[in-house]
Parts: structure tokens; sequence; C-alpha cells
């Protein structure tokens, strides 16, 4: 269908071809927000990094003493991204004497990993 203009107002011509929406419920705004938080938090690159070497480490777990050395970062650089992790609900901490022992939350990535496994298009249309 073509668009075209009559007396001002706009019409539509066999020539043009509109796709239909999904015809599924939108994510309710309280997931998206959710999942959001999560993706904030993810894109940094350091702070993919730290999440990574903490989900490789022993038990997926690593004391913030070793961290710094590891990922070539200060000790307050780490703490403000282990803080922006731990946030997103994708890091628990645990206080251990001095230090603090970083765990990675894998109930928390089960919301994303869900939202990434997104269908394939069932073909083209426009």
């Amino acid at each position: 269908m073509r668009r075209a203009t009559v007396g001002g107002m706009s019409t539509t011509t066999a020539d043009e071809v509109c796709c239909p929406g999904a015809g599924a419920d939108l994510l309710p705004a309280a997931s998206a927000d959710e999942l959001a938080l999560v993706f904030k938090a993810l894109a940094d690159p350091t702070r993919i990094r730290l999440l990574r070497y903490l989900a490789e480490s022993g038990a997926g777990t690593a004391c913030a003493c070793h961290l710094p050395g590891a990922l070539g970062i200060t000790q307050p650089t780490l703490s403000f991204h282990m803080g922006k992790l731990h946030d997103a609900g994708l890091v628990s901490r645990e206080k251990r004497g001095r230090w603090v022992h970083w765990t990675v939350r894998t109930d928390a990535l089960r919301g994303v990993r869900a939202f990434l496994d997104l269908p394939e298009p069932a073909g083209e249309c426009c």
C-alpha cells in the first residue's frame, strides 16, 4: 500500500503492508524494571569481568583481597563495582574477619536467561 494525502488527510493504499503485533502480553513493568537494573549493572566491562571471575572461582566465591590484583583495579574501584553488582542482586557478600567474600547469586540470572531466550521470528513481514 502507498500513503497518499487527500484533502489534508493521509490515506493508505494497497501497496503498504503493516506487520501484526506479537499477539502476546507485554512484559510487566515491574519485571522490566528488575531486568533493567541487572542489565545496567552488567553494562560495564569491569563488572562483567568480576562476575565471570567469581562464577569461575571455586564454589562461585572469592575473597575481596584477591580481586583487585586479579583484575588490575584498586580496592575503592572494586568496592564501587561490587556495590553495583550487589544492588542488582547478582552477588551476595559475607564478612569473614577483615575481608568480604563475594558469591555469585545464580538464581538472580534466571530472569535474564529467560528474557534472552527470545523466540526466533516466524518469518518475514515488512
